[in-house]
C-alpha cells in the first residue's frame, strides 16, 4: 500500500469515527438509575420551586453560607455551571428534566457513588434538603 492510500484511509476512517461518535451523542442518554424504595415517594413540598423565602434559604445553603461543610458551589458553580471535573451541570435543561423529586433527593442524601458527590444528609435537614433543590433547579429553568 502506498503512502497516499495510507493516507487517505487514515482520512477515511477518521471521518467514519466523527460521523459514529455525532450519531451516538444524539442517542438517548442512557437510563438513571432506579430511586430506591426509601427515597421513591418523595416529593417536592408544594409551591417551593417559585417561594421566595424558600429559594433564598436555597441559596444560602448551596453557596456555603449556612454551613460551610456544605458548598455545593464549590463544584457546581455559583451560577450552575460546574467549577470541578465530573460534578453535573444544573443550567442543561435536558438533563436536568430527567429528574424526578425523589432522584434529586436521592442523590442529594446519600451522595452519587464513584464521584466527588458526598452524602448531605448527615449535614442537612430534609427541609434544608428541599431548599437547596428548590434553588438548583432554578438553573435549568
Amino acid at each position: 500500500m502506498t503512502t497516499r492510500k495510507i493516507g487517505i484511509s487514515a482520512v477515511i476512517m477518521a471521518s467514519v469515527l466523527v460521523l459514529l461518535g455525532g450519531k451516538a451523542y444524539a442517542e438517548d442518554p442512557a437510563p438513571l438509575p432506579e430511586v430506591p424504595a426509601e427515597y421513591a415517594d418523595k416529593k417536592m413540598p408544594a409551591g417551593w420551586l417559585t417561594d421566595p423565602k424558600v429559594l433564598a434559604e436555597g441559596a444560602l445553603i448551596y453557596t456555603g453560607e449556612v454551613n460551610p461543610q456544605v458548598n455545593c458551589a464549590s463544584c457546581h458553580g455559583k451560577d450552575g455551571k460546574p467549577v470541578k471535573k465530573g460534578a453535573r451541570d444544573f443550567r442543561d435543561k435536558a438533563q436536568m428534566g430527567r429528574m424526578s423529586d425523589a432522584f434529586w433527593f436521592w442523590r442529594v442524601s446519600e451522595g452519587v457513588p464513584k464521584t466527588k458527590m458526598k452524602a448531605w444528609k448527615s449535614q442537612l435537614s430534609e427541609e434544608q434538603i428541599w431548599q437547596v433543590i428548590a434553588y438548583e433547579r432554578q438553573f435549568s429553568k
